[in-house]
């Protein structure tokens, strides 16, 4: 995108619904049940916030097999006057992703992302687009109002109930929490245009696989104790031995210590039990 000044909303395409199998563990997807996330409706109303305050126009842009056309056509009912997708595959990294975009996000004032997404969720995807535009970023916002063009004020989260104020100046790239900004209501008109809506398809596919995969997942499971076996000959004496049913136990305690004090006493009852050498 060449056109300089306009508005981005970067959207993704995934399953909002999945089918998770409840004995394999398998994730099944339908087409029928995508969408954009609610992180991704708000940066959707955010960028067209800005465009309306700055006389901007506002791109929609998405990353994606070829399913992902149903984002860009929900969000077309909504008025971006230019709607992008970028083929890539499901899996492919947020690094690869970013890449891949920059291109057709530069002259961009500001590039409205959400702040997680519906799937993996890592949030990394603003952030290299920011490094690859070498543009101010502002993310996990909750919040944001319009100033002068190419200005505008955010609000973000902080810890112990805290809110922070940023002003953010163009370009920049941001990502907002869902409750950040409500979608608007798509006109009639709106959603008639949307089927019509163009769609371009940009050159240069992105297939890189996914740098991080997950083998096998298990639970924890804690190294036997080795116990030695019992030497009495009788089945019966042999059974109680191996349950302990007849040992002296010793019966639990409440400990009221200093942090010091209580992992002593924690090595030392670990090391009594045998866990611990």
């Amino acid at each position: 995108m060449s056109e300089p000044g306009f508005i981005a909303a970067v959207l993704k395409w995934v399953d909002l619904r999945p089918d998770v199998d409840p004995l394999e563990g398998t994730v099944r997807h339908d087409d029928r049940t995508s969408g954009f996330s609610l992180a991704d409706a708000a940066a959707l109303e955010c960028a067209l916030l800005l465009g309306e305050a700055w006389q901007l126009p506002v791109a929609a842009i998405t990353a994606g097999p070829p399913g992902a056309q149903a984002v860009l056509r929900d969000a077309a009912a909504f008025g971006p006057r230019r709607l992008v997708l970028v083929t890539a595959d499901i899996d492919a990294p947020s690094e690869a992703i970013a890449e891949a975009l920059a291109p057709l996000l530069d002259g961009a004032a500001v590039v409205c992302c959400g702040d997680y997404s519906a799937d993996r969720g890592s949030g990394s995807v603003p952030a290299f687009l920011a490094h690859q535009l070498e543009a101010a970023q502002a993310l996990g916002l909750t919040g944001l109002t319009p100033r002068t063009p190419g200005c505008l004020i955010a609000q973000r989260r902080l810890d112990g109930g805290r809110r922070e104020h940023l002003q953010v100046t163009a370009p920049a790239v941001i990502s907002v929490e869902p409750g950040a900004a409500r979608l608007r209501r798509a006109s009639l008109s709106g959603l008639l245009a949307a089927r019509e809506a163009v769609i371009e398809v940009a050159e240069g596919a992105v297939t890189h696989g996914s740098r991080v995969q997950v083998m096998s997942t298990a639970p924890y499971r804690p190294r036997p104790k080795m116990l030695p076996p019992p030497h009495d000959p009788l089945p019966r004496a042999r059974l109680l031995a191996l349950t302990g049913a007849l040992t002296e136990r010793t019966p639990p305690r409440v400990v009221r210590a200093s942090c010091d004090e209580a992992a002593d006493e924690l090595i030392s009852y670990l090391k009594d039990k045998g866990y611990l050498t």
